[in-house]
C-alpha cells in the first residue's frame, strides 16, 4: 500500500487531467498510487483520449498504480469526492483538481508537514500566473503558525476568520518571493484553501465524516472542500503552504451554478461531530473490566 492515494476528480477536460497527470511524473516525493473517477458523458471515450492514457501508461511504468473508474450518474463534487475516498486505502489522501499542474517538490513539503504537524488537512494554494502583474497587497495578509499545527476549536459558524484572499488571483506566488525566497517552508493559517491541491490525513477525514454529507446537498453546489476543511480546523487544525508550487490552468469552471454553498451545513455537522466524540468519550471512559480486576464495586 502506498502512504499516499491521489484522488482526482474530473469532468470533461482531457487536456486538464492529462497535464496534472504528467506533472506527477516529476515529483520528488514517490510514494503514491493514483485514482481518477470521470464523470464525463458516456459518449466521450474519455479514458481512451491518446494525452490521458499515455500519461497513465508512464505513471504506471514508474511503478504507480492507477486506478481509472466512470463514476455515473453524476451526484455532484461533494458525492464525486466521497466516491474517490471511499475507493481510498492509503493513509493520506490528495485531492487534485484536474485544471491544475504542480512543480517537484510539492508533494513532498505537504507530506511532511502533515507528518511532522499531525493535523487534519495541508493544502497549497492554485496561483494563476496570469496574474503576476496584478498584485494586490489588500488580499496579502498572512497569518504564520510559529510552531506546529494546531486545531482552531474557536472556529465555529458563527467565528470564521477571513483568510482566503491568499487563494485568489497570484498572491501566494507574490507572497513566496517575499517570505519564502530560498523555499524554505512557510505554515500559514486558513479559514479553507480550496480543493484544488490539498492533503488530509484519512483517519481524521473520515473521523469529520469526510464528504458522506454529499445527500445532503443538490446536485449542483459549491463549497463541500470548504465545509470540510472547516471542521478538520476546529478538531484537528490545517494549513496552507508556501511556496505553493501549484499553478492554476484558468481553465472555465465545470460547476457554474453556485447559488447553493454547502458551508450552510457547518453548524449542523459541527454539532453531529461533537455528539459522536462525546459518545465516543463516555464509551472510553468505562471500562468494567477493570473495576473487576481490582476489586472496587462501581
Amino acid at each position: 500500500m502506498a502512504t499516499v492515494d491521489v484522488l482526482i476528480p474530473t469532468y470533461g477536460r482531457k487536456t486538464g487531467l492529462a497535464m496534472v497527470l504528467t506533472s506527477l511524473l516529476g515529483q520528488t516525493f514517490t510514494d503514491f498510487d493514483v485514482i481518477v473517477s470521470d464523470q464525463t458523458d458516456e459518449q466521450d471515450a474519455y479514458f481512451d483520449s491518446l494525452e490521458i492514457q499515455n500519461a497513465v501508461d508512464a505513471l504506471r511504468y514508474h511503478g504507480h498504480a492507477v486506478d481509472l473508474h466512470r463514476h455515473l450518474p453524476r451526484g455532484g463534487m461533494a458525492e464525486q469526492r466521497n466516491f474517490l475516498l471511499e475507493q481510498s486505502t492509503a493513509p493520506y489522501v490528495h485531492y487534485l483538481d484536474n485544471d491544475v499542474i504542480l512543480a517537484p517538490h510539492v508533494m513532498e513539503r505537504i507530506v511532511s508537514v502533515i507528518r511532522s504537524d499531525q493535523c487534519g488537512f495541508v493544502g497549497a494554494a492554485a496561483a494563476g500566473l496570469a496574474y503576476l502583474d496584478d498584485v494586490r497587497p489588500h488580499q496579502q495578509d498572512i497569518e504564520v503558525w510559529h510552531g506546529p499545527v494546531r486545531p482552531e476549536p474557536f472556529f465555529t459558524p458563527g467565528n470564521i476568520p477571513q483568510r482566503h484572499g491568499i487563494q485568489m488571483a497570484a498572491n501566494a506566488l507574490h507572497l513566496e518571493q517575499r517570505l519564502a525566497p530560498n523555499g524554505e517552508t512557510i505554515r500559514y493559517k486558513v479559514d479553507w484553501i480550496g480543493g484544488a491541491n490539498v492533503l488530509y490525513d484519512r483517519a481524521k477525514l473520515l473521523d469529520v465524516g469526510g464528504f458522506s454529507f454529499w445527500d445532503r446537498l443538490p446536485e449542483e453546489h459549491a463549497g463541500e472542500d470548504a465545509v470540510t476543511q472547516f471542521l478538520l480546523i476546529h478538531a484537528y487544525g490545517g494549513c496552507g503552504v508556501l511556496p505553493t508550487g501549484t499553478y492554476h490552468l484558468c481553465m472555465e469552471t465545470t460547476v457554474p451554478n453556485r447559488e447553493y454553498n454547502a458551508t450552510e451545513l457547518f453548524g449542523e455537522l459541527l454539532e453531529e461531530w461533537k455528539v459522536r466524540m462525546e459518545k465516543s468519550a463516555m464509551v472510553a471512559s468505562w471500562n468494567p473490566r477493570s473495576s473487576r480486576r481490582s476489586g472496587r464495586n462501581v
